[in-house]
């Protein structure tokens, strides 16, 4: 799809999104998962995500435990194992889904030529993605602390893979003015502050549109000039 795309666009084309994620869980991790009726499988992963970013956001993931999901869940600790047995492999699935979404995203506009259009098309994808993902995004920005030192780097990888697509679609405009390497990151910080901050653009009636276009219009403001 070239840009401009809109959020309900996006939507109908993105390969991850909030209702299809758990099939994906379901599927990556069918090793670990012991849960085998499909249909209980995935109405429990759903479950047991969005029970631990409410758990994470009101105490903190470092500080919640398995009993507390439990709890939140409705699911006995022994149900609870048929899909993780700890904390632990919980972030690494987190980290999973943002790496998953982040990476197959950009696929998506390979065969968009202009530079500038490819860059507009990953600047809408990329908040549109964190839209439809806000809270497994904002769990990985906040608590990335508590991923194991494997899972921390990848998420850093991760980022640095986006921000390198970035900055090479940015080296490519003619007459650039500063570090394509830096452009990007002020473009990733601005994707961040989406996602993070939502409390802010929602009190003052900002949607996913309106803040994809003014990311855009900075963007073709700067490198177009």
């Amino acid at each position: 799809m070239p840009a401009p795309f809109d959020f309900h666009q996006f939507q109908a084309m993105t390969p991850l999104d909030g209702v299809n994620i758990w099939a994906y869980l379901l599927d990556r991790y069918a090793d670990r998962i012991t849960v085998k009726r499909r249909k209980p499988a995935l109405e429990n992963l759903e479950k047991i995500f969005n029970a631990t970013f409410k758990l994470a956001n009101a105490v903190g993931f470092r500080a919640m435990n398995l009993r507390d999901l439990c709890g939140e869940t409705g699911l006995s600790m022994g149900g609870l194992y048929g899909y993780i047995r700890s904390k632990d492999q919980l972030a690494e699935m987190i980290e999973d889904v943002v790496r998953h979404a982040t990476h197959e995203v950009p696929k998506m506009f390979a065969a968009v030529a202009d530079p500038l259009d490819r860059l507009e098309a990953l600047i809408r994808a990329s908040i549109y993605v964190s839209e439809i993902l806000q809270p497994w995004f904002y769990f990985v920005f906040m608590d990335s602390r508590v991923l194991q030192a494997e899972q921390r780097g990848t998420a850093k990888e991760s980022e640095l893979h986006v921000q390198a697509l970035f900055a090479e679609l940015i080296a490519q405009v003619p007459g650039l003015r500063g570090s394509p390497d830096l452009i990007a990151a002020h473009i990733l910080a601005t994707f961040q502050d989406w996602y993070v901050k939502r409390w802010k653009y929602r009190a003052a009636d900002i949607g996913p549109d309106r803040f994809a276009d003014s990311a855009v219009q900075m963007m073709r403001g700067y490198l177009a000039a």
